[in-house]
């Protein structure tokens, strides 16, 4: 069952839905909104169990964040709209898009995967497995490591405590869940039947959703654009919003 997300909206243009990864919030897109809100109507929001949106009862699936993300589409009354989704985000994006496609202007998928190998589906299974079994701050510095680097990391160690203590504030088995979705979630079965145009994106350096994985991805969706930033992993909304924020403006503003 859906719930009603906590949500923010800024800006004016047509409908940008921009969708978070694991463990973040809705703000991690504050640059992003900040650039774009002139030319668009800029909607973040919290998936369930994540920030001030509420704590859903028991155990729940990809399709279950979708159901939200329509229920908030619903509620805000907005017909089509642009959808952007970081990680997690750039596959609920996707999911959306295949179970609505009328509603779907765009999509930018940043920082996420498909077309894994066992080799790939196994070493992510093993950091959510070792979490269940350490505990999520035990392996914290693992992903930390994962997703910045390591001259940004060493400049600014105030913003790695900051997104730690993100994670350590989502309550533990909701973030066991979501990670469980992103380890679990293939979408090369169905990628292809996703119409709408695409901006697929990703870090050269992110180690999980990496430059042979979003080339496959953008191969097989019908009309994709690829960007690598050079030098990055995968916390580029953080790290370096400056360097996503270009393509993905120039990407919206030629769809109409």
């Amino acid at each position: 069952m859906a719930i009603d997300c906590a949500y923010t909206i800024e800006g004016q243009g047509p409908a940008l839905f921009l969708i978070h990864g694991i463990g973040a919030r809705k703000t991690g897109f504050a640059k992003v909104v900040a650039a774009l809100k002139d030319r668009f109507t800029c909607i973040s929001y919290d998936l369930r169990g994540h920030g001030d949106s509420p704590l859903p009862e028991g155990r729940f699936g990809l399709e279950d964040l979708v159901d939200d993300l329509e229920a908030l589409r619903d509620r805000l009354g907005i017909a089509q709209a642009h959808f952007a989704g970081h990680s997690l985000g750039g596959m609920i994006g996707p999911a959306y898009a295949r179970r609505y496609p009328d509603r779907v202007l765009s999509l930018g998928l940043l920082s996420t995967a498909a077309f894994r190998t066992e080799d790939d589906s196994a070493k992510v299974k093993a950091v959510v497995a070792q979490m269940r079994d350490k505990g999520i701050g035990q392996v914290l510095d693992t992903l930390t490591a994962r997703w910045f680097t390591d001259a940004f990391a060493a400049a600014h160690p105030e913003v790695i405590a900051w997104r730690k203590q993100q994670v350590m504030d989502t309550p533990a088995e909701v973030f066991l869940t979501v990670f469980d979705i992103y380890a679990e979630t293939e979408m090369a079965p169905w990628l292809h039947e996703v119409a709408a145009p695409a901006l697929v994106l990703t870090g050269e350096l992110d180690g999980g959703c990496n430059p042979r994985l979003n080339q496959q991805i953008a191969a097989a969706l019908p009309k994709a654009d690829l960007v690598i930033l050079e030098g990055l992993k995968h916390a580029i909304l953080i790290e370096a919003s400056e360097r996503v924020v270009p393509p993905l403006r120039q990407f919206l503003l030629r769809q109409g």
